[in-house]
């Protein structure tokens, strides 16, 4: 497969959903130093507003739930849609997750690319084996979240709709487990570890592609740049297959903590993600999972370490 050319996001409009969670907040704040940035939430934290803010995002109140987007400017370059709701109930996460794609491509149908960050949670649970693209779909986290996986399909399947009904090119993004230097499940699992917790792991070993957010937002102008008519679906996961009970124990050695796991069906399945065509599509992640785990410690307890 050739180079793909990939054009930098420099000096664009660009409109990002969901600009305060722990995906979509760096990733907002890092693109507003070379371009202009449209957040869009529902900014019920003050403090995260007055950052994004400080930071040059221009910030509009937007419920997706029930959006009105009438007060947002429709002459944008590229849509990057982080946002999404997780409550467990199912009108209201249908239609944030689902029917606003479909209010947010009619809104914006004249700019040129649509980013739908969707989930491996779409993924049918295998017993750990690598999901690729083409692999069936299913309700991957109905243990712990019972709406999210299919409220997630839901999405995918408007943004395929929108992508021909508006003929807006779009690229639909599954992520595996996002993590920072401070935000993330393994940084919520080294709070469990300090407080000495027990961590459940699924009988299935629980095992991922963590992928810290550094990769995303390196990979974001790729995936902007292979949004197609009809829609390109592709994952987007970290180069190393990594399962709770390793990272943990990476964690729990630099805080001199010994880690305590208890083995239940009701965890969150596997989520092994096959790379190849993100490999070859949009490339290749650089931060190694045992560097980011040690960047977690760093940045939240850098008095636990020598």
């Amino acid at each position: 497969m050739p180079a793909l050319e990939v054009a930098p996001l420099s000096g664009r409009r660009l409109v990002i959903t969901g600009v305060t969670g722990q995906v979509a907040m760096p990733l907002a704040v890092a693109l507003a130093a070379d371009n202009e940035v449209i957040g869009l939430a529902r900014f019920s934290d003050t403090a995260a507003r007055e950052r994004l803010e400080a930071a040059g995002v221009e910030c509009h109140v937007v419920d997706l739930s029930r959006p009105d987007l009438s007060q947002v400017p429709t002459d944008v370059d590229h849509v990057l849609h982080f946002a999404v709701t997780k409550i467990g109930r199912w009108p209201k996460d249908l239609a944030a997750n689902g029917e606003a794609v479909g209010d947010l491509m009619s809104h914006f149908r004249t700019s040129q690319s649509f980013l739908a960050c969707s989930s491996t949670a779409v993924y049918r649970p295998n017993g750990g084996l690598p999901m690729a693209e083409g692999d069936p779909l299913g309700d991957h986290h109905a243990a712990v979240m019972p709406t999210y996986s299919i409220a997630k399909i839901a999405g995918e399947t408007m943004a395929r709709f929108g992508a021909r009904h508006w003929e807006l090119p779009t690229t639909i993004a599954r992520l595996n487990v996002p993590y920072g230097d401070d935000k993330g499940w393994p940084a919520f699992h080294l709070e469990m570890l300090l407080a000495g917790e027990t961590i459940d792991v699924h009988t299935d070993g629980g095992r991922y592609n963590p992928i810290h957010h550094d990769d995303i937002l390196a990979l974001v102008p790729a995936l902007v740049s292979v949004a197609s008519i009809p829609a390109t679906t592709v994952n987007l996961a970290g180069n190393d297959v990594v399962s709770i009970e390793e990272w943990c124990a990476v964690l729990a050695a630099m805080v001199g903590v010994v880690p305590t796991f208890g083995s239940s069906d009701a965890a969150i399945p596997s989520a092994v993600i096959d790379t190849m065509l993100q490999h070859d599509l949009i490339g290749h992640c650089t931060v190694g999972w045992r560097d980011g785990m040690e960047r977690i410690v760093r940045a939240a307890h850098p008095e636990l370490l020598p």
